[in-house]
Formats: C-alpha cells, structure tokens, sequence
C-alpha cells in the first residue's frame, strides 16, 4: 500500500530515467556483484542477502545494520575506529540514523562524497532512488579495492551514456 502521489510530469519522467539507469546496472551485472560481495565481508557476522533483485536487496540493507558492519569491518582494517549503530532497529529514525553513520564511514573510508546516498533512497523502497545505494556500494567496492582489502570487490566499471 503507498501512500504516495504517483508521479506526474517532470517528476515522472525523472522517475523513469533512473528507474531506466538501474535496469543497465541490473543488466551489467552490478547488484548481483554487490550481493556477493556484502555476502562474503559479513559472512559470519550478518545474515546472508539471499537475491539478488532490487526489492531483496533494499529490504536487507533498510535498516541500515549491514551496511554498518561492512563499513566497521573496512574501517577496521585501516585501523580507524568504527561508526556507532543500533543492531535492533524499532523505528524508521534509528534505521535512518544507522544509513547516516554509514555515509559519515564511508567518507572516512575514502568514498568521495557525491556517493554518498540519502536515507530515504534506501529507506522508502522505490527502484529509482535505490540507484544510489548501489552507486554508492559499487564505488566502495572499487575504493576497497584500491586498499587491497579481502575479498575483492568484482563487479566492473559501468559506462552508461543517456540514450535519450
């Protein structure tokens, strides 16, 4: 049930763009290589993402827990000290201010900031906002990378030009 407007418009049209630019994400295989590799920084640590479809993977990552155990573990392992989080999420504010520490690790981390993602792109559920979650963890998978850190990261650089 959504207690949304649907979008008319301008809106609309960016609505579909994005929802478009994640299609060739999907297509090149960017979530998948995401999964995989959440999966096995936190294996042991946090349940394991079962999909690989948007849906799946933005209710996983909603709360914001994954995302800050697979931020302290990188942070670890520079030895820098790890981001605050609540582990029982019984509200939308603690989830979004575990989405908030999570950004705030990444920028320590070395992720630019125009990667950072807001909260309510993964906390509201909607593919085309969720673009951003997976722009951002696929650039922290290639700035771990660049640290050499365990497991690698594999998803590939994507070149999508606007086909509009």
């Amino acid at each position: 049930m959504s207690f949304r407007a649907s979008k008319s418009g301008l809106g609309y049209e960016v609505q579909k763009k994005l929802e478009a630019n994640y299609d060739r994400e999907e297509e090149a295989g960017t979530p998948v290589h995401i999964v995989n590799w959440l999966n096995q920084m936190l294996e042991g640590e946090h349940p394991k993402c079962e999909s690989t479809d948007w849906k799946s993977i933005c209710n996983y990552l909603r709360d914001g827990v994954a995302l800050c155990k697979l931020i302290n573990k990188l942070l670890k392992q520079e030895g820098r000290n790890p981001v605050q989080f609540q582990k029982k999420v019984m509200s939308p504010f603690v989830a979004m201010t575990n989405i908030e520490n999570f950004n705030k690790g990444c920028l320590e981390f070395g992720l630019a900031k125009e990667f950072e993602f807001q909260s309510g792109d993964l906390w509201e559920v909607r593919k085309g906002p969720f673009l951003n979650v997976i722009n951002c963890l696929h650039s922290l998978g290639f700035v771990a990378n660049s640290k050499k850190v365990m497991p690698c990261y594999q998803g590939e650089v994507t070149k999508f030009l606007d086909r509009d």
